[in-house]
Parts: C-alpha cells; structure tokens; sequence
C-alpha cells in the first residue's frame, strides 16, 4: 500500500503527462476536422495522427512506469488507454491504406497514391515504431492478461497495414534495385511485412485450437486469409519457392478445419440423437 507521501508525489509527476495528453487530444479533434475538409491533403493529416497515437500510447507508458515505480502497482487505466491509442493509430493507418488483407495491390493502389510523398524510408520508420509501442504495451500487461486474445487481432490488424502501406509496384519496380537509394530499406520493410502475416496466421491458429466449447472456424479461416495474403506477396516477390512452401502450408490448414467441421457437425448430430432418445 503507497503511502500518503508517494501518493502525493505520483499525482504531482503525473501533471506534465497528463498536460501532453489533453494537447494531444485537443490536436487529433483539430487535425480530424481538417482532414475532412481537405481530401487533397486528408490521407497526410491521417498519418500525422497515426504518428500521435502512437506518442499517446507511450505517454500512457509513462504514466504507468511511474505507477510502479513510486506506487508498486500496475496502472490499469494507463495500459487500457495505451492499448486503445494503438489501435486508433491503426484505424487511422487502415483509412489510408486500407483494411484489405489479402487482394491484389490494384485494388488499393489508389489511396497510396494519395501519399505518394510520404517516402518509403518514413513509411517504414512508422510501422517500426508501431511495432515496437506494441510490443511495450503487451509486455507491460504481462502473460496473464484478460487482453491476450484481444491483441491477436491488434497485431493482425497491424500485419495487414504493414504490408499495404509498401507501395509493391514502386518497391518492385524501384526499391528492389540494389542501386536504389530505397533497397535497404525495401528489404527490410517488406521483410518485416512477411513476418508480420506469418505470425498473424500463426497467432489465429493458436486462438482457434485454444477456444474452449463449441469454437468456430472464423479465426482458423483468418489465419488461412493471413497465409493467403503472404503467399500473394511472396508470388509479386517472385519468390516461388516460398510460395509454394506456404501455398503447402494452407493445404494442410484447409484440410484440419474441414476435418474438425466433420467431428464437429458428427458430434452434433449423436447429441441430438441422444437427446430425442
């Protein structure tokens, strides 16, 4: 229990934080207004605030590492508005470059055009610092969390904003010249983009075989989307072999749900039996 002078000099350390936080807030209204009066610039102004979002959520960091470190306790509050600017940074992101997990590049080209300014460099350097405030946030609620299932779909969401903010035609085209300025940092995003599916395939499916009771296929049928999506980029990649490799993978994927479908729908039809008898 914090006693009466930690409690006072937490509640002081705290103003400056809280200070940043509401010029924070008080900013997103100001740039979301503008967004929606000018879409020549709105996607930009979006990406601004998905920059913000991200400093809010390790501001809210902040105020809970000062919670520990003079209260010896977790701040709750902190961590949940933490993880919900997260996921406005990526609900920002998903409006600029879409929500789309697996279709072709044609179908959301266009809205990259709308940020064709926005180097590829910065592009990598945001998702980098999106992924890193993630990691700080899940780390900080610990193992046990009541939010573990819930940052499934968090980093998922994240996966697919982090391969459809590449602009794949210049990256192909351009960025994947060894004597692009752009082909370090092409290499590593995209990398980072097939690890990124990956793990969300991989996380659904853990999801799926974890639900208790009567689980459905949705988060299976996800993961197989998640799988899908790598293998297309692996294919725009020209990386046949992985393709392959994966396109082998969501075989064997497709074939356990449609096995579990059958005990599933068997195991319903004898507890109907049983209950007629």
């Amino acid at each position: 229990m914090a006693t009466q002078e930690e409690k006072t000099l937490y509640n002081h350390r705290l103003e400056k934080y809280q200070q940043e936080i509401d010029r924070l807030l008080t900013r997103e209204k100001s740039v979301l207004s503008l967004a929606k009066k000018d879409e020549a610039t709105g996607s930009y102004k979006l990406l601004i605030l998905a920059e913000d979002m991200i400093y809010l959520a390790t501001i809210y960091m902040a105020k809970q590492k000062l919670s520990v470190a003079i209260l010896k306790s977790k701040n709750e509050d902190a961590l949940n508005e933490a993880r919900k600017a997260l996921y406005k940074s990526i609900i920002y992101l998903e409006e600029v470059v879409s929500n789309e997990i697996d279709v072709p590049f044609s179908d959301y080209k266009d809205k990259l055009a709308k940020i064709e300014n926005f180097s590829l460099k910065d592009r990598y350097y945001l998702i980098k610092k999106l992924g890193l405030a993630i990691d700080l946030v899940l780390d900080a609620y610990g193992d046990n969390t009541k939010w573990r299932w819930s940052f499934v779909e968090l980093k998922a969401r994240f996966a697919t904003v982090a391969k459809n903010i590449v602009d794949l035609k210049d990256a192909t085209e351009n960025g994947l010249d060894p004597h692009s300025p752009d082909y370090e940092t092409a290499v590593f995003h995209l990398r980072l983009a097939k690890k990124l599916l990956l793990q969300a395939a991989d996380q659904y499916r853990e999801k799926y075989e974890m639900a208790t009771g009567e689980s459905t296929s949705e988060d299976f049928l996800r993961a197989i989307t998640y799988l899908n999506a790598l293998r297309r980029l692996h294919l725009i990649l020209n990386e046949r072999s992985d393709a392959e490799e994966i396109k082998h993978k969501i075989d064997i994927w497709q074939a356990k749900l449609e096995s579990d479908a059958k005990k599933r729908k068997e195991k319903q039809r004898r507890r109907a039996i049983g209950a007629a008898t």
